[in-house]
């Protein structure tokens, strides 16, 4: 299964939503079937971003991580979301998590400047 950086990122918003102590179900995601929206949660587990249980027949997330709360503040506003990917795609031709944390922080950075509007 490939990589969706859009649905990871969604997926991370979603766990955002979801109250401190549960009751925790299964994340849907419109357009997006369960097994990809549960890879997609292993990936945010993998990446320290969340706290996951994945059993036989379904997974639940538990909560955002610092990391994960850090790279969601930084992902967060569509504007800035698009265009770092638009940039990492014409420059790099591909997104990583690394890439997007480096390329978010700098556009942060410039916005706190006033130099994106």
């Amino acid at each position: 299964m490939k990589r969706d950086m859009d649905l990871f990122r969604t997926l991370l918003l979603r766990v955002e939503e979801q109250p401190v102590n549960g009751p925790f179900t299964t994340i849907e995601i419109p357009g997006h079937s369960e097994d990809e929206v549960r890879y997609h949660a292993q990936l945010a587990e993998d990446a320290g971003f969340v706290e996951a249980d994945f059993m036989m027949d379904g997974f639940i997330v538990m909560r955002l991580t610092y990391a994960g709360h850090e790279f969601l503040d930084a992902a967060r506003e569509d504007k800035l979301w698009n265009k770092a990917k638009e940039t990492l795609i014409h420059n790099a031709g591909t997104l990583t998590v690394e890439a997007l944390k480096t390329a978010l922080s700098l556009l942060m950075q410039q916005a706190a400047r006033g130099m994106i509007s």
